[in-house]
């Protein structure tokens, strides 16, 4: 019997892929949503060799055909949806004096729309299973920029605006909405950094995958409900740091 369901979109690698096996971890069944059918699958036959239960979903999250589906079929197998996790994006620098409509267009669709979509068709099947838990996966570039971020710091500064007016919209049907912003998470060969990458942290390290997982399953846990509408920053205190040159 399955108890509880987390859609973790953007799941093959990386971040979403250490959240939807830390919620495995938990006996959450799995929705792997995502667009690369190898990595997609990849995950969800790993966390089913542990013994937990998951599906992969191909999905573009940028289409609203899509999401529809991925709830329908999620529901379908699961009954249930408990925990959405809109992890799902993309990322690049474009002078934007150059960038074309169509990237922008991509950017916003897949990092942005995606959230709002993918929230609403959730919703509706937590509305009638007393509430549940949705966590958008923004960015510190919401906070700060480099240069040629623009796309990106756009998508993410809308998320997190999005985030508490869906807390204050979903509010009646009991569903927490919440966003992590994390920092410098490395999700590469972490042996590679140096000891002034991690120095620039407060923590003295640079972020892992599964620090923002551990973040998700806490606002995940029902005994946290009076979390909503709010963003945690996960950078190892570096937006905190003041710097001189």
């Amino acid at each position: 019997m399955i108890e509880k369901t987390v859609i973790v979109t953007g799941a093959g690698r990386g971040i979403g892929k250490a959240i939807a096996n830390a919620f495995a971890q938990k006996a959450y069944a799995v929705v792997v949503a995502e667009i690369d059918e190898v990595h997609g699958q990849k995950t969800a036959d790993e966390i089913n060799s542990t013994g937990a239960k998951a599906i992969f979903i191909k999905t573009d999250v940028s289409l609203l055909n899509h999401i529809e589906k991925m709830v329908a079929l999620t529901v379908e197998k699961f009954g249930r949806i408990d925990v959405l996790v809109n992890n799902a994006g993309l990322s690049g620098f474009y002078d934007p004096l150059e960038m074309d409509e169509a990237t922008w267009d991509k950017i916003i669709d897949t990092n942005l729309k995606s959230v709002f979509f993918c929230s609403r068709e959730v919703a509706k099947v937590m509305k009638a299973h007393s509430g549940g838990s949705i966590i958008n996966i923004a960015s510190t570039r919401a906070i700060m920029s480099e240069p040629n971020s623009e796309a990106y710091a756009a998508s993410k500064g809308g998320i997190v605006a999005l985030t508490h007016a869906l807390a204050a919209s979903f509010s009646k049907y009991q569903i927490m909405v919440n966003a992590i912003l994390p920092g410098w998470i490395e999700t590469g060969d972490y042996n590679t950094l140096s000891e002034a990458d991690h120095l620039q942290h407060f923590s003295q390290r640079v972020g892992t995958p599964g620090d923002i997982a551990n973040a998700c399953l806490f606002l995940a846990n029902t005994e946290n409900n009076f979390i909503t509408g709010t963003q945690l920053v996960i950078d190892g205190g570096m937006t905190k740091k003041m710097i001189y040159e």
